[in-house]
């Protein structure tokens, strides 16, 4: 009878080891069958998908990409390094960046609120139209002239030149021609006591030595 027991006691034992066993492989199988019909679908699905691009793709062009990569081993090795050292140059650069960067769009800002680039603008604008109505040999003549004018505005660019300028520029203004009159010798004769006169006219041979060639 004690042998009996025994035999009781294991399959008691065994049993109680079966058991979660048992358990696991009815919740594996339970698992399996809420698992299957999502996995049909996704197979479904992805073969779908595989079809749409069955007339694009071929298994021989996954081969020639994979040929072709082998045989560009090394210029993709070195395209990798070339990308790491563009990288490293972004991160070093970035902090320099962080302050460069505002500091020019501030300075742009500021030359737009000053209308240079309206000026730009408008010189471009000029620069069209001079191309539209002159030929390119009449723009080289335009440019030679400036360039002779040029040199005239650097001499009347001297303080002396600038003053007679500024003077004869004035003197419109200080005429009245509504005041002319007709007159004769006896006038000119007589107006010569003027001091004013005498000074113009000191003037006028001045301009008129002047003007003789050298």
């Amino acid at each position: 009878m004690k042998r009996e027991d025994e035999i009781l006691e294991r399959l008691d034992r065994l049993e109680a080891l079966m058991t979660p066993l048992a358990e696991s492989a009815r919740t594996m199988s339970e698992f399996k069958e809420e698992l299957a019909p999502r996995v049909n679908e996704l197979v479904r699905h992805v073969i779908v998908e595989l079809a749409e691009i069955d007339s694009d793709f071929q298994l021989s062009d996954l081969t020639r990409l994979g040929k072709d990569m082998l045989r560009n081993i090394r210029n993709i090795d070195f395209a990798l390094n070339q990308m790491k050292n563009l990288i490293d140059f972004v991160q070093t650069a970035e902090p320099l960046m962080k302050i460069t960067v505002p500091h020019y769009i501030n300075r742009l800002d500021e030359l737009e609120q000053k209308g240079v680039f309206a000026l730009l603008r408008t010189g471009l604008a000029t620069l069209e139209k001079l191309a539209e109505t002159y030929s390119p040999e009449e723009i080289e003549e335009i440019c030679a002239t400036l360039v002779k004018l040029t040199g005239v505005l650097r001499k009347l660019g001297s303080p002396e030149a600038a003053g007679f300028v500024e003077h004869m520029a004035s003197l419109p203004g200080r005429v009245d021609l509504s005041r002319a009159e007709a007159v004769g010798a006896m006038d000119l004769f007589r107006a010569m006591g003027d001091e004013e006169v005498r000074k113009g006219l000191g003037v006028l041979m001045q301009l008129t030595k002047a003007m003789a060639p050298a």
